[in-house]
């Protein structure tokens, strides 16, 4: 590659540098249990990994065997790649392991395109690209989702092929199907993918009068293809005309309470990373003005505006960006260190012009200007929620959730131990547990419950409640879950534990086994192993 003569070195060393990163990160997320090390994705693609399991050993793409056909997974063709390492010889308490390393090699790869882009965009500077592969190879938040399991890795390559594709569209004036048929395949890996679709489909067919009819008819075309293609499929298999998720995180609460709680965590999220730093990307407007730094900034864009609609994600206390905004951030980055060798320059002339400052101290800060100020900037970004942020960050401390992932496997082999393989548990953490403990679920937050995504989300009263909306975590009903259902376990319970209190009472019994972990057993039921009990409480 040409573009890498300069910068071989060094970019072989930010990789090979991410590649060990990402082992020690992978490496922290596991746990040793009874003598065995365990690897677990983060909750929500254990969700995925079980419906991946269950389609591997022939049940079809169910979240329980032999259960109703709900579509509580969020990301298709991420499912279907899990499932293919459910058909190996690998442990269950390993696989997760080999989603994980599959993550860090779609990250280095898009490495390579960051640093393409970045070459592109910054008229072949070999600082601005090392820089904005350094600043994407390091965040946390991209890290955090990709190493866990998250579709994002994926989602994040195929935004930066896509984006490299519709780059060299514009530069060369020419119309490229790939850009398309690579952004059509994300909507089987992400159905809302089609966001980003559209904002790219569109501005190449503004940007380029000479293809606009190719762009709007073969991109058309080609997302008719993919809506429908699921759509049909989602009506024949699960019976809905869109997934369950989508009725349980978009239906049931006003738009413009989730409106303004999408604009608050977006501000949160900016403010977070520093709004000086957040902003100045912006000021490439005043010395450069081309369609190239527009589309950059045109994605992102588009992917905040969604952001903001959607109400942001479940996570939003750890204060990184959310998996919507993570695909995009490396076009942040670019566009940031981009400005931030136009600073540094800035500064370099200021430097030049200033007589007091002896020639070695003029020397020293025009070399390191922009590694001092990237290296801050870096530091900045990962302090997402202060400087325990940068203890996850270092590796320091475990990632997010390590250790209630280790917390849910323990309660799953528990679950094991003390009932039948045909015992029903109620959860809510839906992934780990069912998935470790393989024993038939009921999901108390309705994400693999058709019922349950269909009623009311739960509203805070006030002012918070323009802040509080949490998606997928707003609507249960423990008179259905609970008193219709009949669950022989009550693993977990989510808020108003009071609402639960009657059915609980009248027909369970509460036990705390191995001295940490409260559970609720109906009384009788021949699915609990009450001999097994006796011995653990």
């Amino acid at each position: 590659m040409k573009i890498f003569e300069r910068s071989n070195i060094s970019f072989i060393l930010i990789v090979l540098t991410f590649s060990i990163y990402a082992g020690a990160f992978i490496y922290r997320t596991s746990f040793i249990i009874d003598g065995e090390r365990y690897f677990s994705l983060f909750d929500d693609a254990m969700i995925s990994m079980r419906y991946a399991k269950n389609f591997a050993n022939g049940y079809g793409l169910i979240w329980n065997p032999g259960g109703e056909r709900v579509e509580g997974y969020t990301n298709p063709l991420w499912v279907l790649y899990m499932s293919l390492f459910h058909l190996l010889p690998i442990p269950q308490q390993k696989i997760s392991l080999f989603i994980q390393i599959s993550g860090a090699l779609l990250l280095m790869i898009n490495l390579i395109l960051v640093m393409k882009i970045a070459h592109l965009i910054s008229n072949g500077s070999n600082a601005v690209s090392l820089g904005s592969v350094l600043l994407t190879a390091f965040y946390l938040p991209i890290n955090n989702w990709s190493l866990q399991g998250m579709e994002v890795s994926l989602l994040t390559l195929i935004m930066s092929i896509s984006l490299w594709q519709a780059l060299q569209c514009i530069k060369k004036n020419k119309f490229c199907l790939w850009v398309y048929i690579l952004l059509g395949i994300s909507t089987f890996v992400r159905p809302d993918m089609i966001v980003p679709f559209l904002g790219i489909g569109l501005f190449l067919a503004i940007a380029d009068p000479k293809n606009r009819s190719k762009n709007v008819t073969f991109g058309s075309l080609i997302l008719l293809f993919c809506v429908l293609t699921q759509t049909i499929f989602r009506m024949w298999y699960y019976g809905d005309i869109l997934p369950n998720t989508y009725y349980l995180k978009m239906t049931g609460y006003p738009l413009l309470l989730r409106i303004s709680r999408g604009l608050y965590v977006f501000l949160k999220f900016a403010w977070k990373m520093n709004l000086i730093l957040f902003l100045l990307p912006f000021g490439i407007f005043f010395f450069r003005r081309d369609k190239l730094i527009y589309l950059l900034f045109w994605v992102f864009l588009v992917q905040i505006i969604y952001s903001i609609y959607v109400g942001g994600d479940a996570w939003e206390w750890w204060g990184g960006s959310n998996r919507y905004l993570c695909i995009v951030m490396p076009s942040f980055f670019i566009l940031f260190s981009y400005s931030l060798s136009h600073l540094s320059q800035l500064i370099s002339q200021l430097v030049n012009r200033e007589t007091s400052l002896s020639e070695k101290a003029r020397k020293y800060i025009l070399k390191y200007a922009f590694p001092l100020l990237l290296i801050f900037s870096l530091i900045n970004f990962n302090s997402i929620y202060g400087p325990k942020a940068l203890a996850e960050f270092l590796l320091i401390q475990p990632p997010l959730h390590t250790q209630d992932n280790k917390t849910m496997v323990e309660i799953a082999l528990l679950l094991r131990r003390i009932t039948s393989p045909q015992a029903k548990i109620a959860v809510v953490w839906a992934g780990a547990i069912p998935y470790f403990s393989d024993r038939y679920a009921i999901d108390l937050l309705g994400k693999n419950d058709k019922q349950i995504a269909r009623e009311r989300m739960r509203m805070s009263s006030g002012l918070r409640k323009f802040i509080a909306f949490y998606p997928g975590h707003l609507k249960y009903n423990y008179g259905y879950s609970i008193g219709q259902l009949k669950p022989d376990v009550v693993v977990q319970l989510w808020s108003s534990p009071e609402e639960a209190k009657p059915y609980l009472d009248s027909n369970y019994r509460k036990v705390k086994l191995q001295g940490k972990f409260t559970l609720y057993l109906r009384n009788e039921s021949a699915n609990v192993l009450w001999n097994e009990i006796k011995g653990l409480e």
